[in-house]
């Protein structure tokens, strides 16, 4: 029987979780880091996804102003990867940012085709200065950031 990954809101139950995933990713370089009780403070931001009766992977709808809102801490279990469950988790960040009325959905990725097959395009990141003024200035990578920024419009 195939199993298929369901995504929920994320509960203070899965913060242990979150935070193992988003650190592996963030000793990478690939995420920002997030202690506990960050995680614990914005827990209303993520979403999770389960499969086999274990949690997967997670991703976070984080408002960044009144028609804006980012994807952030999107990330998967490696053994997991390629089975369409990160195409579960936008769908449902999406779902929650279309629910708010907000009309723009951002990243900011290394991951370009996974995006761009999600139906973002590739912007400028200098047009989303709600993100450099909250975030990028906390981080490492802020004179020479590599990532790219995607967008896509809702309405």
């Amino acid at each position: 029987m195939i199993q298929t990954a369901v995504c929920r809101r994320a509960t203070v139950d899965d913060i242990d979780f979150l935070y193992e995933l988003i650190r592996g990713y963030a000793t990478t370089g690939i995420m920002l880091p997030r202690t506990k009780e960050m995680l614990r403070e914005q827990i209303d931001t993520f979403v999770v996804a389960e499969m086999d009766g274990r949690l997967v992977g997670c991703g976070a709808l984080l408002r960044l102003g009144p028609d804006l809102v980012e994807i952030r801490s999107l990330g998967l279990d490696p053994a997991y990867k390629g089975q369409g469950i990160g195409n579960k988790i936008v769908e449902l960040l999406e779902q929650q940012a279309r629910e708010q009325g907000i009309p723009k959905l951002m990243a900011l990725t290394y991951a370009v085709n996974f995006f761009e097959r999600n139906g973002f395009t590739v912007v400028n990141k200098e047009i989303f200065p709600e993100k450099v003024w909250r975030d990028c200035i906390h981080c490492k990578k802020q004179h020479n950031c590599d990532e790219i920024a995607v967008l896509k419009r809702l309405d």
